[in-house]
């Protein structure tokens, strides 16, 4: 999976996406099989304000942490938002795995939401 940067100031994980859209236009519900995705997203405090090379190190550890992880089929970094937003198949745990594997090269990234219960 590799990371695009687009002129609007996101890196986007899919090839052929066009900048500027809404992520709930881009970011996909079902694989190509037809079988429902889960995401979640992760929280990089201040991440817009730091310097280019801390942005683009911090763009490489998460690509290489994706690239470790093939049931991510969708990664969106928004640096207007400071948020990295993540859809992948369905796995118990695959959630936990992936925000420890980022936190462990990007320490500040923080948790922001998922849905751990019964669906």
């Amino acid at each position: 999976m590799k990371i695009r940067i687009h002129a609007s100031t996101t890196l986007t994980a899919v090839a052929g996406s066009v900048p500027g859209l809404p992520l709930w236009q881009i970011a996909p519900t079902r694989d190509s099989a037809g079988q429902r995705l889960t995401d979640f997203m992760m929280l990089i405090p201040r991440l817009r304000s730091r310097p280019l090379a801390e942005i683009e190190r911090t763009s490489r550890e998460i690509q290489a942490v994706l690239a470790l992880h093939p049931d991510v089929v969708f990664a969106d970094l928004n640096l207007k938002l400071n948020l990295l937003w993540m859809s992948l198949r369905p796995r118990q745990g695959a959630i936990g795995e992936l925000a420890a594997a980022i936190r462990l090269r990007v320490p500040e990234a923080v948790l922001v939401a998922h849905y751990a219960g019964p669906r």
